[in-house]
């Protein structure tokens, strides 16, 4: 499936090609601007991401890439301008937009002294998205974490400490969204193609993925815009 021609945002150097048939619109952004430590980052940035559809944002380190991620998730607030989901403010639905999504950042977020399967299962609870023991070591499994599952964290290496972040991911099926900062990073080959099939299944079951990567990822045949900072 071939992108539509990008159209530049208004007062921003913003560029954004949609792909796939349109469906209603779950996260918008309308006339979003961003200025931090006196730098403005983008303005007048526009943009609807319907269910079913993937957004990669794309653009050198500095550019603002993690500031649009946190702002979409709510934990940075826009300088002007307003960020929406199903068509209210975020402010406005806190406990549901808890529910509805699933941010993982840059970091692992791993606490070193717990090990992989409970601080999975912490970051389920403090997500609003209580995971049951079986369920988490299967995830864990999922992940390739298997005979590690109680194994400090800090003895894990960078890649095994990413995957287990990212197995939230197997137990986050009932989330709409799912905001990604570098979710390939410190990935094997393997582990890729598993975390590429998790974001395919979440397109498939009309969910929608935000993410960034400085790798090329395998995802392009899907139904997806891409964001140029």
């Amino acid at each position: 499936m071939s992108d539509a021609p990008g159209r530049s945002q208004a007062g921003s150097n913003l560029s954004l090609q949609g792909a796939g048939t349109p469906v209603r619109a779950t996260l918008a952004l309308n006339q979003v601007s961003c200025v931090r430590g006196g730098r403005s980052l983008f303005s007048g940035l526009n943009l609807q991401l319907p269910g079913g559809q993937l957004l990669r944002v794309a653009g050198a380190n500095g550019a603002g890439k993690t500031s649009l991620l946190r702002l979409m998730c709510g934990l940075l607030s826009p300088t002007e301008g307003q960020v929406l989901w199903r068509g209210q403010p975020l402010a406005a639905q806190r406990e549901q937009w808890g529910r509805d999504l699933v941010y993982l950042g840059h970091a692992a977020a791993l606490k070193d002294d717990l090990s992989p399967l409970d601080n999975l299962l912490t970051a389920c609870t403090l997500g609003g998205q209580p995971a049951q023991r079986n369920a988490a070591l299967q995830a864990l499994t999922d992940a390739g974490l298997r005979g590690f599952e109680r194994t400090p964290a800090r003895r894990l290496s960078q890649g095994q400490r990413r995957r287990c972040g990212l197995a939230r991911l197997v137990l986050a099926r009932s989330a709409p969204l799912w905001v990604l900062d570098e979710p390939f990073n410190a990935l094997d080959t393997a582990a890729t193609a598993w975390l590429e099939g998790l974001i395919r299944a979440q397109l498939l079951r009309g969910g929608s993925v935000v993410l960034t990567s400085h790798q090329g990822v395998a995802l392009d045949d899907t139904p997806h815009q891409v964001l140029s900072l």
